[in-house]
């Protein structure tokens, strides 16, 4: 009999080791803003700061065969994946000890074996290829989830809707997130589309669209449990819109001028981690001697990956053909 509630891990253990992934991809992120600066890193960085508890909440839960297509700003997706701190900063930093040997960057980098696989620069594009594997699950009469996200600037490209529309028809066990962190770019939302809500689609293309807060790891955990539940029940496919915002500019280059400083310092005050500090703080599973060892381990982890990046090697150039396929007509 298929249950009608999820089924959440509301342990100490479990809430302090989603608190320490928040803690390390938040650490991650500011150092590669630094590496960006010192030219120690190729192409761009395009940070999720802010938005860790989107990340963390969404994938800490998923099943180790589930397919996950990650974007640009999802470096706790990848951590709560379980993907290695050293192999993605290597990844990032171009090195051969990363996940493609120094032949792409961290936009399309992913770790098969952990189920998280690459998307490209064309943000959206992943939508399809995450329906096609929720389509292969329902054929093989698993009960994996496939799960991808895009920001809210991508839902107004005709992957985004022709993905949807067909995860909808077939009833696929596929989740589709929107980072809504307010601006595409420097497009703000009301230039992109004449609704209140992203999830206010779902229902056009037969799914549900569910709104929450993207700062609220809760309410992001939860609502993320309720769609993998649905999917693993054959009852269909998920839109899920996290409303937050982007601290930094679109990437490290742009200085974000478009934006007013009272919005940014409003958003600023609603971080994700301190918010869920309270609630640990609350629920007896956090004190003050607790906070700042974790705080400290998540340093020490990601000064350990910048370092063992850092001292990789460089591809080597006669590997540059290697793992290249073509094919003849």
């Amino acid at each position: 009999m298929n249950r009608t509630e999820p089924q959440i891990d509301s342990s100490p253990e479990t809430l302090l080791e989603i608190y320490y992934t928040m803690l390390l991809s938040r650490r991650i992120e500011e150092r590669l803003a630094v590496l960006y600066k010192q030219g120690k890193l190729l192409g761009g960085v395009f940070s999720g700061i802010g938005q860790e508890a989107i990340c963390v909440g969404t994938a800490f839960d998923l099943n180790p065969d589930d397919f996950v297509m990650p974007v640009h700003r999802d470096v706790g997706v990848c951590l709560a994946r379980g993907v290695s701190p050293r192999r993605l900063l290597a990844q990032i930093m171009g090195k051969a000890t990363g996940f493609s040997r120094g032949k792409s960057d961290y936009l399309h980098g992913g770790e098969p074996e952990l189920g998280v696989y690459g998307s490209t620069s064309m943000v959206a594009s992943g939508f399809p290829v995450a329906a096609g594997a929720a389509l292969a699950f329902k054929l093989q009469l698993s009960n994996r989830v496939a799960v991808t996200y895009c920001g809210e600037g991508a839902t107004s490209r005709g992957d985004f809707h022709e993905a949807l529309n067909f995860a909808g028809v077939q009833r696929l066990p596929a989740i589709f997130i929107v980072e809504n962190n307010l601006y595409a770019y420097s497009t703000p939302v009301g230039e992109q589309y004449a609704i209140e809500n992203v999830g206010d689609r779902g229902p056009g293309y037969g799914m549900p669209g569910r709104v929450v807060s993207g700062n609220d790891l809760l309410a992001v955990r939860q609502t993320m449990a309720e769609a993998v539940l649905r999917a693993r029940q054959w009852l269909g496919p998920t839109l899920i819109e996290c409303k937050t915002y982007r601290w930094h500019g679109h990437s490290e280059h742009d200085s974000a001028s478009y934006r007013q400083s009272e919005e940014y310092l409003e958003w600023k005050s609603r971080d994700p981690i301190p918010r869920f500090e309270v609630y640990l703080r609350e629920k007896g599973a956090l004190n003050d001697e607790l906070a700042q060892r974790t705080l400290a381990e998540a340093e020490a982890e990601a000064q350990d990956a910048e370092q063992f990046a850092l001292n990789s090697p460089d591809p080597a150039p006669e590997e540059a053909d290697k793992e290249v396929f073509s094919f003849e007509t």
